[in-house]
């Protein structure tokens, strides 16, 4: 018999007690420290590493709870386990609190740091935190630069000319979601679309690979490699020339459709197309239009929804087929950026040129025609001439020689006769585009290049490295202070030693999340890696929001392939699992301001109001007793002011409630919608969890479970809990279904309430159970199980290798069974029947049950059906 010595009453589960002693406990022994140890099978568990914003909030805890639950799993299972941790720290959040609090971006990313860390280790996180890395420290950074340098060397890395948003107030590039209806977020300038020099990584020179290395990844989820596949945007197509009169170049165009050309009635270009500023030369209302669109969207989302606009430059190209002369026009939906920047017309067959040829009455042909249908055209059915080239029954129509053929035989027709005339040539096409990184912000990492007149744009040498970013600055956000301080970009060149200049540019962030989880494995390395990376990696099981599937996840899966060419590490993708964890939503609740705004509040502050059937009718403000508004249930946000402080949760509730509220309330790749009620019953349930425990060790010691000596009631609680071993470790290691795991420990305590056998076998099965409930358990509420294991009289800790339980198969073997018995297909009753009894035996018994006998009453039994072990069905009429 053990009691409980802390202070206070031993009976009594107080967190705060219990949760500090154990961190106290696992930090003086280091406990999630590991090496690299061949003999041990390895497990590397990752969760995205975080932003460090200033706090944690609860879509954090899901996603690292989740990681330590597998983590602790895996580890009770043998497996050597890292699970790391380190900020993702520069970024333009950075740059926005620092204008709005007037300090320097590196002052408030270390604060933040340092409290986001003291909170995720009150959470009781089994990460190893001597591995911790910030990526805006010079430190982790350097090596990047150092890839970076090489890569150019190889010619993966390079410059060119491109169109982006530009505040001219600011003297910014803004990204997409920074620009709000056509101005600077921050400004209110009008944006212009500016050509500009930028740094890019070439990605599509691995476009195949990462379409093809989809297929290797069975352990990701379908929505995210879908979405994938059609990013990468791999499609077969021809180039086709037109000529364009009185030019010499030809006007080259992509299509996936070279069937249509017959349909093509104009050609659409971008504003910044040569052809389009050369022709407004002479054109003040081109030139005019042209200025217009320097102000509108540069991506294809924002094109895609807004108004088809366009002007005729005047020109016309030559049809390479007919020789017609087709119209040249200026499009708003057409992106420089973007193939060509030429897209030939074919509005019989696509609702976008359909759109833009009805507005500005150009011709509209139609040449594909399904199961021979070729009526003319009428404005009231032209969707019915849109084609999926898939369908068998499609043919040509209108096309001459390409009439009746189907799109393959078209294709290839057409193909042929261009790449023969020398007007066009088969080409695989990418929607990906080559990877901007640079960004012309201040707090990002430096690219690492020196401008020389004389020599160009030069990697800085290696032993220059790392370019420090200076942290002490004053930062007004008009204008980088690096690009300002002309001390700072003053270089000498690593060629000619004559004068040079640092670039100023910036890399974009997703550059230091691509390489991050390979770091984790080398602490300390001489170079991005060493020889530890390839023990650890590739990542056994990552975890994320879904909202990375395509960017991060993409440049993540790019850049290990960067390294795996550099012999870096030996494996081709960086991770085998990956779990998408779906979002914290919670209500709303808001006033109505006079000005049409809405005043959010929140929860915490809001007293819902129910009638007697607990049916909600109203909410008011608990400080003024008035009733306000219910809104949605949404995500999380500081918009909707609808978060719930995490910190505030562990104080009033302690960590493990709150990771077993977040592990129960919904499968994690769902949303989970948080209820304090729901936390308040997690906070129940470990308590009576322990009351359990603490009554029972403070009771007679216990002897050893004879299996030889149980009697019905001490093998049926045995054989559910062996049933809830399996379900456990099913649900935590294959199914990652945390809920159902959770509730099976539940049903299993609601059994051990109801046990009250005090001999001393039902001691013994009662400890045994009790022993197990607390391993299993263990992954989520791993403070609690820490003390509870050394209250059941164990001198070691759970931590101290303590296997997880294994199936007694014996034990899982049932002498009875209960069977439902239906009639008619109706369920009239149950019976209870030995395990090997005979079909005979079990309907015989069923007939004679007292329900059962009432409804066959006056009726003739038809039929028996008997399912061994489940069901008896009696049809009679």
């Amino acid at each position: 018999m053990q009691d409980i010595t802390d202070p206070g009453s031993p009976h009594d589960y107080t967190p705060q007690t219990v949760e500090s002693a154990a961190q106290q406990y696992w930090t003086a022994q280091r406990a999630y420290e590991v090496k690299e140890d061949p003999s041990r099978p390895k497990f590397y568990c990752l969760a995205m590493l975080p932003y460090p914003s200033g706090a944690l909030h609860m879509g954090h805890v899901r996603n690292y709870t989740i990681g330590d639950v597998i983590s602790r799993y895996q580890r009770m299972n043998g497996k050597n386990v890292l699970q790391p941790m380190g900020w993702d720290a520069f970024g333009l959040p950075a740059e926005n609190a620092a204008i709005k609090n007037n300090t320097a971006p590196a002052t408030w990313t270390y604060k933040n740091i340092d409290h986001m860390r003291d909170q995720l280790k009150s959470l009781g996180y089994a990460i190893d935190w001597s591995r911790e890395f910030a990526t805006c420290r010079p430190d982790y950074y350097r090596w990047e630069q150092l890839m970076f340098t090489r890569l150019m060397k190889k010619g993966l890395a390079y410059r060119k000319n491109a169109v982006v948003n530009w505040d001219p107030v600011d003297q910014t590039v803004l990204a997409n979601e920074q620009v709000i209806d056509g101005r600077g977020w921050r400004s209110g300038a009008l944006v212009e679309k500016r050509e500009i020099p930028q740094w890019f990584l070439k990605i599509t020179d691995y476009a195949q690979e990462l379409l093809d290395g989809l297929d290797t990844l069975p352990g990701w989820p379908d929505a995210v490699k879908t979405m994938q596949r059609n990013w990468i945007g791999r499609s077969e197509g021809v180039d086709i020339h037109f000529a364009v009169e009185g030019e010499v170049e030809p006007l080259t165009v992509f299509t996936t459709r070279p069937d249509t050309l017959l349909g093509v009635t104009f050609v659409s270009i971008a504003g910044e197309h040569p052809l389009a500023l050369k022709a407004a030369q002479g054109n003040p209302g081109l030139a005019a239009f042209l200025e217009e669109l320097r102000h509108g969207g540069v991506s294809e989302a924002e094109l895609e929804t807004q108004v088809k606009r366009g002007m005729s430059t005047g020109l016309n190209a030559i049809h390479p087929i007919t020789g017609e002369q087709v119209p040249v026009w200026v499009a708003n939906f057409v992106l420089m950026g973007y193939g060509t920047g030429a897209v030939m017309a074919v509005p019989g067959h696509d609702e976008r040129d359909f759109e833009f040829a009805h507005k500005y009455n150009l011709p509209i042909k139609q040449v594909i025609a399904v199961s021979g249908d070729d009526a003319q055209y009428d404005p009231q059915h032209w969707k019915e001439w849109y084609s999926d080239k898939t369908r068998a029954d499609m043919r040509v129509i209108h096309s001459g020689d390409l009439d009746g053929k189907n799109y393959r035989e078209a294709f290839d027709f057409i193909a042929g006769k261009l790449e023969t005339a020398g007007k066009g040539k088969r080409r695989v096409n990418w929607r990906l585009r080559d990877w901007g990184v640079s960004r012309q912000r201040y707090w990002g990492c430096p690219i690492p290049v020196i401008y020389c007149a004389k020599c160009g744009a030069l990697p800085v040498p290696e032993d220059q490295l790392p370019v420090v970013l200076p942290e002490n600055v004053a930062f007004s956000g008009v204008q980088s202070p690096i690009k300002a301080d002309p001390q700072w970009r003053k270089a000498t060149c690593p060629q000619c030693a004559g004068p040079a200049e640092r670039e100023t540019d910036t890399f974009d962030t997703f550059m230091e999340s691509s390489w991050y989880y390979a770091r984790y494995t080398s602490p300390g390395a001489n170079g991005l890696v060493d020889a530890r990376a390839n023990y650890w990696l590739p990542v056994d099981q990552y975890i994320g929001g879904i909202e990375h599937a395509i960017l991060h996840l993409l440049y993540f899966r790019f850049y290990h392939k960067l390294m795996r060419d550099a012999g870096l590490v030996s494996s081709n993708e960086p991770t085998t699992n990956l779990l998408c964890q779906g979002m914290v939503i919670a209500e709303t609740f808001y006033r109505d301001n006079a000005d049409g705004s809405k005043d959010w509040i929140n929860p915490a502050e809001v007293e819902i109001q129910r009638d007697d059937k607990a049916r909600v009718i109203g909410a008011v403000l608990k400080a003024d007793g008035k009733p306000v508004q219910i809104g949605g249930i949404e995500k999380m946000s500081k918009s909707k002011n609808n978060g719930v402080d995490p910190q505030a949760m562990v104080e009033k509730f302690g960590a493990d409630t709150v990771r077993l509220f977040s592990m129960f309330a919904a499968p994690p790749e769902q949303s989970l919608e948080w209820n304090e009620a729901g936390v308040e019953g997690m906070a129940r349930f470990l308590r009576r969890f322990w009351r359990e425990v603490i009554t029972h060790v403070n009771q007679p010691d216990h002897p050893e479970v004879n299996l030889a000596a149980l009697d019905d009631g001490q093998k049926t609680l045995r054989r559910q809990l062996h049933e809830t071993i399996q379900k456990v470790s099913d649900d935590f290691g294959r199914r990652h279904a945390f809920n159902t795991a959770i509730a099976a420990l539940m049903e299993l305590l609601n059994a051990l309430g109801k046990f009250n056998d005090q001999s001393d076998q039902g001691r013994a099965v009662r400890h045994e159970a009790l022993e197990t409930m607390v391993l299993l358990l263990n992954p989520v509420v791993p403070h609690v199980s820490h003390t509870l294991w050394q209250a059941l009289g164990h001198k070691q800790t759970v931590l101290d290798d303590q296997p997880w339980p294994q199936v007694d198969q014996a034990a899982l073997v049932r002498d009875t069974l209960t069977l439902a018995v239906q009639v008619n297909g109706k369920l009239r009753g149950t019976i209870e029947v030995s395990a090997n009894a005979s079909k005979e035996e079990a309907e015989a018994l069923a007939r004679v049950q007292p329900n059962v006998a009432a409804f066959l009453e006056g009726q003739t039994v038809r039929k028996v059906i008997v399912v061994p072990g489940k069901i008896v069905n009696i049809v009679a009429g």
